[in-house]
């Protein structure tokens, strides 16, 4: 079996409320791995629940909801994977350093999370270099500050 034929994340029947506010019901749904997906819909529709909850962020209410292999509904499996699940919630982007470069801010909240130096270096040198190829194909001049 190949890479692509593995989910990385199984949603089924998976359901949150806040309080009277049933923010999701009864979704199921497959995520590929090795894909970009793209999750669209308007406000309150329960787009940034529902990320909470694949990423560990949220607890698992109802339902059965598998990332990476493992069930979200177990505090070990978060814990285990939340190191490898990048996720910025909504409003979360207020908390950034202005002073600080984006490789600076990610280092700082790898750091937060426990990462080591070795793995943040990694990750940082990943997405930026990722972000510089994103800008060079779109034709925009970027320029990025030395280390």
């Amino acid at each position: 079996m190949n890479q692509q034929q593995n989910p990385i994340v199984c949603i089924n029947n998976v359901s949150h409320r806040y309080k009277k506010v049933m923010a999701i019901e009864d979704i199921t749904l497959s995520i590929p791995s090795g894909q970009m997906v793209g999750l669209l819909g308007s406000d309150g529709v329960g787009k940034s629940t529902l990320l909470a909850l694949i990423s560990g962020v949220r607890k698992l209410q109802s339902g059965n909801l598998e990332v990476l292999g493992g069930d979200m509904a177990s505090a070990r499996h978060r814990s285990n994977v939340g190191s490898r699940i990048a996720y910025m919630p909504q409003g979360l982007g207020k908390n950034l350093y202005s002073e600080l470069s984006v490789a600076e801010n990610l280092d700082f909240f790898g750091k937060l999370f426990g990462q080591g130096a070795s793995e943040r270096k990694t990750r940082i040198d990943r997405l930026t270099h990722a972000t510089a190829l994103m800008h060079f194909y779109h034709g925009q001049q970027v320029s990025y500050p030395a280390e």
